[in-house]
């Protein structure tokens, strides 16, 4: 099993005493630690430092550790610009991109930023599909590109990626379509289902529709995006993350706790869940920690690095 942890870029996450620059000594210091990834989230409804820019930040102060989206939201980038971005990334980093994506949701988190982008919402799925087609046809170089949403009789010489075919991508989502799709059309996996039984009989979907496109199951990574706090109280650890769900969503915890993965309690409790998932068969889990400032954040940095720690889990 592979542990990556989120970069802390949203603006509640650092202020009102922290300086957002040292979330660049946070990327060093999860390397150090021997995490195996460092994502980042993407929005325009909540103040943050924007994905790519911290990743390219990133990118030259670290060697080993694997950057990665989660999830990107396409639909917020023009389609020939934003394979540009993630081109250029990926070749500042030495090819360690994995770009995740996603459509976005129903209701106030996904819908405005539709209108934000001028983009409909409607159909925004195959969209989806058809910008990361677009991306990785730019990555091998073609000249034209004919889809339904997009269409470019002439395609200029463009940013190639470290190596072909390019960073691989990922979904983010876990409705049948989804699975169905990610099955069919993508590298990696990566969902936050509340229970660890969803997450194996969502996997189980994905391989399926693999195995229907001609693909073998393990052309997908499975993944998961979690969130974990760590606490030698339990009741404690629950506070911390209903006010880091508050002031993250403005929603409860009992409200996220019903959409997202939590992983939260003793250093005991974090490590038994964290294990259903892994032997519902995720390898590669994403952990957005549960901490309301840098200092915070460290912290939890620390205890998850000792938890994870090859022979404590």
């Amino acid at each position: 099993m592979d542990i990556g942890v989120f970069l802390p870029t949203g603006q509640s996450q650092w202020q009102p005493a922290g300086d957002p620059r040292d979330l660049i000594g946070f990327a060093r210091r999860a390397e150090q630690l021997g995490f195996a990834s460092l994502f980042v989230n993407d929005s325009l409804l909540t103040p943050r430092i924007e994905p790519l820019t911290m990743l390219a930040a990133v990118a030259p102060v670290t060697e080993r550790i694997r950057l990665g989206t989660g999830a990107l939201l396409p639909v917020l980038r023009r389609p020939v610009q934003a394979a540009q971005a993630l081109a250029s990334v990926d070749l500042l980093s030495g090819g360690r991109l994995t770009v995740a994506v996603g459509a976005g949701f129903p209701g106030r988190f996904g819908q405005p930023l539709h209108e934000l982008s001028q983009v409909p919402w409607e159909r925004r799925f195959a969209r989806l599909d058809e910008t990361v087609a677009l991306w990785r046809e730019l990555w091998a170089g073609a000249t034209e590109f004919h889809g339904e949403f997009h269409d470019f009789p002439e395609l200029p010489s463009t940013t190639r990626p470290f190596a072909l075919p390019g960073p691989p991508v990922w979904l983010g989502g876990a409705t049948p379509a989804a699975l169905a799709r990610t099955g069919r059309h993508y590298d990696g996996w990566l969902p936050y289902p509340p229970d660890p039984a969803d997450y194996a009989t969502g996997l189980a979907a994905v391989r399926r529709a693999a195995h229907g496109a001609g693909r073998a199951p393990e052309a997908v990574t499975p993944a998961l995006f979690v969130n974990v706090r760590i606490d030698e109280d339990p009741e404690a650890a629950r506070r911390t993350m209903d006010a880091y769900a508050r002031s993250n969503y403005g929603l409860p915890l009992e409200e996220v706790a019903r959409i997202q993965a939590i992983a939260m309690g003793t250093p005991a409790q974090v490590a038994a869940t964290l294990r259903g998932y892994t032997e519902a068969g995720a390898e590669h889990v994403v952990a957005r920690l549960g901490a309301l400032d840098l200092d915070g954040q460290y912290e939890q940095l620390e205890r998850l690095a000792e938890l994870t720690r090859p022979g404590r889990r």
